[in-house]
């Protein structure tokens, strides 16, 4: 599939700040200069403000140090996917000694995490919710290992919105992978939090009260 993304600059430091972003969330993207020619299947371009003048395009987002590159590549992502807002956001966690995280839009994988810790992983998906409208939210906790899940939830509880949905889901199955990714710890957390995200779980109460 031919990219949908391009990233225009001659800076050094723009260019490779945008790009590491792009590869972390596994979009692929053309690398242009501000003058050149934009295929027509590009839906957005990435750029700096000083080059913006030099683009011609209806989607052009601009970066700037100011900015979360996260941000930026998030509404990159949702123009091409032809989203203002996705209806149905899903974060799922594999819980354990690390916590693999993935996050689904529309069904569709917009990006995974490896986090070493409950309260790290709650800053991801609280960074994750800020940036990412949706119509409707809900996490999802794979209950393989009760007491991650369990301080996972509690601490969630007290973070997050009290209008989104907590589910505990069942793991049966989601560690089975195949090949290398079965014996390296990250790949295989966030392979099986695709896994979770994907299944419906018993939704757990939300105990904390309103202000």
């Amino acid at each position: 599939m031919k990219a949908k993304i391009a990233v225009a600059t001659v800076s050094g430091k723009a260019y490779y700040l945008i790009v590491s972003e792009l590869k972390k969330k596994n979009v692929s993207f053309l690398s242009l200069k501000p003058n050149d020619d934009i295929p027509l299947d590009v839906k957005a371009v990435i750029t700096t403000k000083k080059e913006r003048s030099k683009i011609t395009h209806q989607n052009v987002l601009e970066y700037e140090e100011s900015k979360k590159l996260a941000e930026i590549v998030d509404e990159a992502i949702r123009i091409v996917k032809g989203k203002k807002i996705y209806e149905r956001l899903v974060v799922g966690v594999d819980p354990g000694q690390n916590f693999g995280v993935a996050v689904l839009g529309d069904g569709n994988i917009l990006e995974t995490e490896d986090c070493t810790s409950a309260s790290e992983t709650v800053n991801t998906i609280k960074n994750v919710l800020s940036r990412t409208p949706a119509n409707h939210i809900t996490i999802r906790i794979g209950n393989g290992a009760p007491s991650y899940t369990e301080e996972l939830w509690r601490n969630l509880d007290d973070a997050i919105p009290r209008n989104i949905v907590i589910e505990s889901v069942g793991e049966e199955g989601t560690s089975q992978c195949l090949g290398e990714t079965a014996h390296r710890r990250g790949k295989r957390d966030v392979s099986s939090a695709i896994k979770i995200a994907q299944r419906q779980g018993k939704v757990l109460p939300r105990r904390k009260n309103d202000d």
